[in-house]
């Protein structure tokens, strides 16, 4: 089990520890995704793009050990739930061609590996920005209605769960890569606010288009990231070629979760009929980068063959 899928299965539980949104006694419609490679089931295999992971080792946990395009050895969080769910046991990606009307009324996945709130982060690669996710989601929508009528497909749009994840590469990126959008905007705080205003808004297109159900994940412990612990470690720093945990830079994950928990409290007051949700990614990631050891000898295994986190 590779550190991806490890966080995917944490963020599983936590999907399933917000009763209101999950559980119900199962009543969810569909599943619908949005954001980054935690939410890709295989979207960049369908466009030029250079991040792709249709190719070994990615999928080799899956059924038959094929790589399908998940940034994953097996399968992503949105699989397990729609499965936990009872709705299918996967959770497609909505660019593949063998995905058919009656797989869409269980939900599909518009994530794009690679992918951020901030168009910067996508300019280079090519892959699906959020404005391009949604315009998929809405041909879904009019794919629904041609299908099973207007009343129908809104029954399943306002009973179905959304679920976001992204932010992450836009950090790794353009505030620690090359940060570019930190000289613009004059600091690491206001460019968060930057991500979380693009962020509001596509919650609130989502709204527009009939979401009522929305889970909105967290960003990780950056600093203990694979990638920025290897880019860290070679920096002149007191640090220097130690693989450890950037402490300021967790600290700026831990800033921005709080504003977004902020702005979900507000949203569940002023979105009527909506239910936003949010989940921790933080706090078992960072446990677990922290004492590997609690997690069995598997994830220690893991660990020597990680080059990166997110895509």
């Amino acid at each position: 089990m590779s550190s991806m899928t490890t966080i995917s299965i944490i963020s599983f539980t936590f999907f399933l520890s917000l009763p209101p949104l999950t559980y119900s006694s199962y009543n969810i419609t569909a599943l619908f995704a949005f954001g980054d490679s935690t939410m890709d089931a295989g979207n960049n295999n369908h466009f030029n793009t250079p991040l792709r992971s249709d190719h070994l080792p990615y999928g080799r946990d899956l059924p038959q050990h094929v790589p399908k395009g998940r940034f994953s050895n097996g399968k992503l969080s949105t699989d397990y739930l729609v499965n936990i769910l009872g709705l299918k046991e996967l959770l497609p990606a909505f660019l593949n061609p063998n995905v058919t009307d009656n797989d869409l009324l269980t939900g599909v996945t518009f994530g794009s590996g690679g992918s951020g709130l901030d168009n910067l982060t996508t300019a280079v690669t090519g892959v699906l920005d959020l404005a391009k996710q949604f315009e998929l989601f809405e041909e879904v929508l009019k794919r629904l209605r041609k299908v099973m009528g207007k009343e129908k497909a809104e029954n399943v749009i306002n009973n179905a769960l959304f679920v976001i994840s992204s932010g992450t590469n836009d950090m790794m990126y353009n505030a620690y890569g090359l940060p570019t959008r930190v000289l613009q905007f004059g600091s690491v705080q206001r460019y968060q606010d930057f991500l979380l205003q693009n962020l509001l808004s596509f919650i609130q297109k989502l709204y527009g288009g009939g979401a009522r159900r929305i889970m909105v994940a967290g960003l990780p412990p950056i600093g203990c990231l694979p990638l920025l612990v290897t880019v860290n470690s070679i920096l002149p720093s007191q640090h220097w070629f130690q693989r450890v945990c950037n402490v300021q830079q967790n600290k700026d994950s831990q800033d921005y979760n709080m504003k977004l928990q902020s702005h979900i409290h507000s949203l569940n007051h002023n979105l009527k009929d909506a239910k936003v949700g949010y989940f921790d990614n933080y706090t078992p990631i960072l446990d677990m980068a922290q004492n590997p050891h609690k997690y069995g000898n598997q994830i220690l295994l893991n660990l020597k063959y990680i080059t990166k986190y997110m895509h």
